[in-house]
């Protein structure tokens, strides 16, 4: 990897990432949208990039070097089995559980390396729209009906989005399928060092992402309460693979390991902070190695400079548009609630575009929907930003583009829209 022609892109990236985790806009005392876009940006640098984004570039640049082309064309691929190819690419989206915008970099490695756009799209949909937790909290906050409305629908709308973007752009795929030229080369080690592999990095995501519960009882509380000790726990298991498996160096591996060990026992109440030093010191010694590991860190970071910027300037945007929950932005809160009162058309179909383009971290599109429905909004309309607004968002958009083109974005995000819209007025009359 040319690091001269790289150090630029690398600076620029770090420096706003930098700037976005420290500068105290708080402080600026200013009350207006601008700020508004630069406290949503700071929050999401602060509590989605390092956690989030960093361990899913990690994944996106493992499934481009470590998952033979071959595998994946052949569960997920233009020519796959359609019941195989969704059932994967749906339950595979569900168990990350992510946002919007986490989930873009795997969607973006699985589909460079083949994956059909119908299961790609199912993919992309179900990862952050198909979350059990947001679910259960959905039933036990908005009421069980709305919950299992939500659930149902999503599962639905993963298969169905991804069907019909089949269906719609069958040529180009057959066309990109046709094109691809298959590795002959075996596998370099089992499948099942690989499936490990995979699901160690899948288990430090999930488990340095855990929400806490509304209640302070339960599995799920019990889990996040030991949240750090297993990803830590993890980790150590990782590293041990990247030895043994990988032929990474051993000496440097420990000595990242020691670091952030030492990070973790010496300030725990920043649990980030030794995990931004393993990914830190993992990158490192990454990028001065050469092979498997010299290549996973080059895809790495090209989905970091494809994706990160782009996420930032639409959290900028989408904050600077409509505010953070509870503060405003260009559009006032009221109109949105204005808006989406009763079961019109007019109702879902806002409820539909606004919740596509507001960015929502996971489970806080609740608490804003509970304070919607409060001030008079429809069980449709709540129902409808349900299921367009996690799946989607303004700087989720930008990177869709980013991967397949301008055309197939617009088809994607058009039927989030009028699947969610049609879906909202028909649970709005039944309700």
């Amino acid at each position: 990897m040319n690091w001269k022609k790289e150090w630029l892109p690398l600076t620029a990236m770090v420096g706003l990432f930098l700037g976005f985790y420290f500068i105290p806009f708080e402080s600026f005392g200013m009350d207006n949208p601008v700020n508004e876009g630069l406290l949503l940006t700071q929050w999401y640098a602060r509590e989605h990039v390092l956690l989030c984004l960093v361990p899913a570039f990690f994944i996106a640049g493992a499934i481009s070097v470590f998952v033979s082309q071959g595998s994946v064309m052949k569960y997920l691929g233009p020519g796959a089995n359609r019941f195989l190819a969704y059932g994967v690419a749906s339950i595979s989206g569900s168990v990350l559980a992510v946002c919007s915008c986490t989930v873009l970099p795997l969607f973006a490695g699985i589909y460079g390396m083949g994956a059909g756009l119908g299961p790609a799209s199912a993919f992309l949909y179900s990862g952050p729209a198909i979350n059990v937790l947001a679910i259960i909290l959905t039933a036990r906050v908005l009421g069980p009906e709305l919950g299992l409305a939500r659930a149902v629908g999503a599962i639905l709308f993963a298969v169905i989005i991804g069907l019909l973007m089949h269906l719609m752009f069958f040529r180009s795929e057959a066309r990109k399928a046709a094109n691809m030229v298959l590795p002959d080369a075996e596998p370099s080690r089992p499948l099942w060092k690989t499936v490990v592999f995979f699901a160690l990095m899948i288990g430090i995501l999930v488990s340095a992402t855990w929400g806490k519960a509304e209640q302070d009882v339960g599995l799920w509380s019990a889990i996040y309460s030991l949240k750090w000790i297993i990803t830590g726990g993890l980790a150590v298991l990782f590293a041990v693979i990247l030895v043994k498996w990988f032929s990474m160096p051993v000496l440097p591996i420990g000595s990242v390991g020691a670091i952030t060990a030492g990070l973790a026992l010496a300030v725990p109440q920043h649990p980030v902070l030794s995990f931004s030093a393993g990914a830190f010191g993992l990158s490192v010694i990454m990028s001065r190695s050469k092979g498997e590991a010299g290549e996973w860190f080059a895809q790495t970071w090209g989905f970091a400079k494809q994706i990160l910027p782009l996420l930032l300037i639409g959290v900028l945007v989408a904050g600077m548009l409509l505010g953070r929950p509870g503060h405003e932005g260009f559009i006032p809160s009221r109109w949105v609630g204005a808006a989406v009162g009763g079961n019109s058309l007019g109702a879902n179909l806002f409820a539909s575009v606004a919740g596509a383009f507001m960015y929502f971290a996971t489970l806080t599109e609740i608490p804003i929907l509970q304070g919607l429905l409060g001030g008079g909004m429809g069980n449709g309309p709540a129902l409808a930003l349900l299921l367009a607004g996690p799946a989607l968002s303004l700087p989720s958009m930008l990177v869709i583009r980013s991967v397949i083109g301008m055309k197939k974005t617009l088809a994607y995000v058009s039927l989030v829209i009028i699947m969610a819209t049609i879906t909202g007025i028909a649970y709005g009359l039944i309700s």
